[in-house]
């Protein structure tokens, strides 16, 4: 399952991703990044912004934008439960890989 489709999934959420970067006035891979960082960060103690914009180095404003876009701080939940690619229960590995070759590219 890639992003587009579970962003489809989203009641409300933009179809796709080029669509939401669109719409947030970023780049549509950094988008992708951002909702990796996003869902990774749900899972994590703190706050979720935040901490997706250490680790993405985006403005929490344009974070925020995009929970806004994909329907809010609880389509996380239903977000991070779609990425468990390996049915383990916990999407948090499943999110890792996603995001390590995120931003692992070029």
């Amino acid at each position: 399952m890639n992003i587009n489709s579970i962003l489809q999934g989203l009641g409300g959420a933009p179809d796709d991703v080029a669509n939401l970067a669109e719409r947030v006035g970023i780049d549509p891979a950094m988008a992708e990044r951002a909702i990796a960082a996003l869902g990774m960060t749900h899972q994590e103690e703190g706050d979720t912004v935040e901490l997706a914009a250490e680790r993405t180095g985006l403005d929490t404003g344009v974070l925020s934008q995009i929970v806004s876009q994909i329907g809010g701080e609880g389509s996380l939940s239903n977000f991070a439960g779609m990425l468990d690619r390996d049915g383990d229960g916990n999407p948090l590995d499943d999110i890792a890989d996603m995001a390590k070759g995120l931003f692992n590219r070029s």
